[in-house]
């Protein structure tokens, strides 16, 4: 006997887990700012590099399957996080000082819903499409 398909789509559900997600965004962006903070670092690093992700925009001018791949590379923890570790075992302290901005940056875009993308387009989010459908596409 197999269990029953589940009925909701969860691309298409919002509500708790969805709150969840972006709350641990917003954590991320902010525990990440704060510690970039206590770190001592220049602001004008972090002002030069937070937006530095959104850079992998120019994949999608590939197509969508590329343009996942490469947002996805770069809109993951594990870049960020295997740079932090490399940069403790190297000793290069500004591997660590990137990560966080890096961090910071991937807590910001969940925070406001901007996720990992499908392959099916920019829109299509593991948070849930971003955006109005167009128009004919309800």
């Amino acid at each position: 006997m197999t269990a029953a398909p589940p009925t909701a789509d969860p691309v298409k559900e919002s509500g708790g887990v969805l709150t969840v997600l972006r709350a641990e965004g917003l954590a991320l962006f902010m525990g990440c700012s704060l510690f970039y903070v206590i770190s001592e670092a220049p602001w004008e690093l972090y002002a030069l590099l937070f937006f530095a992700p959104d850079l992998s925009f120019l994949g999608y001018l590939a197509g969508p399957k590329v343009g996942a791949v490469v947002y996805n590379a770069l809109h993951s923890t594990v870049g960020p996080l295997t740079l932090a570790v490399a940069g403790i075992v190297l000793v290069m302290p500004y591997a660590g000082t990137v990560a966080m901005i890096w961090l910071a940056h991937i807590g910001f875009d969940r925070a406001l819903g901007f996720g990992l993308k499908y392959n099916t387009g920019f829109r299509f989010t593991h948070l849930g499409p971003i955006g109005k459908a167009p128009a004919g596409r309800r």
